[in-house]
């Protein structure tokens, strides 16, 4: 599986990847995962919002009691020049682990699914997480149409080209009912596993995130006449906003990030009329990150003034903490602990217990758990570079991340 959708949406240049939702790339996500379904004689169906599902034990989602259905999967897409594993891991893992629970003769008493949500990084649409906001009614079908790419193509738009309905959209309750309990795994984005030497963790929280747009408003003019004086160069403003940003999450012990940048009219020899940055910003806690927020954009305001630079700032998207439900987390940690013990060798080395961690990447599964049992396994990354191609994983600790899987998925389903 992993060799058949390395390839897919890869750059040659960077070696990373570039799978943007609704693109040729995301089509042939896509259908490898139909034909990872079908393969193993699964039901597959896409959903309203493009989300892909896998049924095993029902035909649809629709043959499924409410609360009764138990599903693990992640997503396929890619920020740009991401990396193999952020999201695919947690999808390639969710069928190997239906392989294996297949070759232990396990009998699913519950319906199970793999789905791959769509458009999960907001690489193209600058919006994260579309496929399952949309499902959970976080999105409003609205603001979904008002979303355009760079190249000023709508989401709508971009739907229809790749040959699905934009205008069936919109919130999937029903559908969402029928969950008893979604796991997600996912490579870890960061060295916690690493330092405890452990291959697999139980997520405990994600912390509050968003993304706002900075826009510096100044006067384009020409680079070779005009006196350093007479400027009005957004530039300036914006660089000292990253450094202000910079000196803000650090004071408070929090991760703020201007990572993207539009320049107008972006011209080696003029100077620039508008700069438009955007900030990621995230904390351990809300009153941490608005503290942060906060204090970049006064930063930026009072160096506006001083540089004569018009400083606008608009929220594009926000998560609010996500602490996921002790209940399927203490459950999830009893039964990877039982399966432990009763391997060969006993449990788990010098009697740890499974560790439980927070993080600061967003998920599909933290916008679900607002309406359903939610949980997440992390898997060792020994780098703890995400985002990039040089994120890693070992294939010993994905194939621990497989069976632990497997595991959770036994003893939530298969009792």
């Amino acid at each position: 599986m992993w060799r058949d959708l390395a390839a897919i949406g890869r750059d040659a240049g960077s070696g990373g990847y570039r799978r943007y939702a609704w693109t040729g790339a995301d089509a042939d996500c896509r259908a490898w995962f139909e034909a990872q379904a079908r393969a193993r004689g699964l039901s597959y169906e896409q959903d309203r919002n493009g989300n892909q599902w896998a049924w095993l034990g029902a035909a649809s989602a629709a043959d499924v009691a409410p609360g009764e259905a138990v599903v693990t999967g992640s997503h396929l897409d890619s920020v740009p020049d991401g990396g193999a594993f952020d999201g695919p891991l947690g999808v390639v893992s969710s069928f190997a682990a239906l392989d294996e629970l297949r070759r232990r003769g396990a009998e699913p008493a519950k319906p199970l699914a793999v789905v791959n949500f769509g458009d999960e990084e907001g690489a193209r649409f600058g919006l994260a997480c579309v496929g399952s906001r949309l499902s959970a009614g976080q999105l409003t079908t609205e603001a979904a149409h008002a979303l355009r790419d760079a190249d000023g193509t709508s989401l709508p738009q971009a739907m229809e080209r790749a040959g699905h309905d934009p205008d069936a959209i919109g919130p999937d309750a029903d559908r969402l009912a029928r969950i008893g309990a979604f796991v997600e795994l996912h490579v870890e984005q960061g060295r916690a596993l690493d330092l405890t030497g452990d291959p697999v963790g139980i997520a405990s929280a994600i912390w509050p995130h968003g993304r706002w747009r900075f826009d510096f408003h100044g006067e384009a003019n020409h680079a070779g006449t005009t006196r350093l004086a007479d400027r009005r160069d957004p530039m300036l403003t914006y660089a000292a906003t990253v450094l202000a940003a910079r000196k803000s999450a650090e004071l408070a012990g929090a991760l703020a990030t201007f990572g993207k940048i539009n320049v107008e009219p972006n011209g080696v020899n003029a100077i620039p009329s508008l700069v438009r940055g955007w900030l990621d910003s995230r904390a351990a806690d809300q009153e941490t990150l608005d503290t942060v927020v906060a204090a970049i954009e006064r930063e930026a305001a009072e160096r506006g003034e001083r540089d004569g630079i018009d400083v606008r700032v608009t929220r594009e998207s926000f998560t609010p903490v996500v602490e996921f439900g002790h209940a399927l987390r203490d459950e999830l940690a009893a039964i990877l602990t039982r399966a432990a013990d009763g391997r060969p060798g006993g449990g788990r080395a010098g009697g740890r217990a499974v560790p439980v961690l927070g993080t600061g990447a967003g998920h599909d599964a933290g916008i679900l758990s607002a309406t359903v049992p939610t949980a997440m396994l992390f898997v060792r990354n020994p780098t703890g570079v995400s985002h990039s191609p040089a994120e890693q994983a070992a294939e010993d600790d994905c194939l621990a991340g497989v069976t632990a899987l497997a595991d959770v998925l036994e003893g939530l389903a298969c009792r």
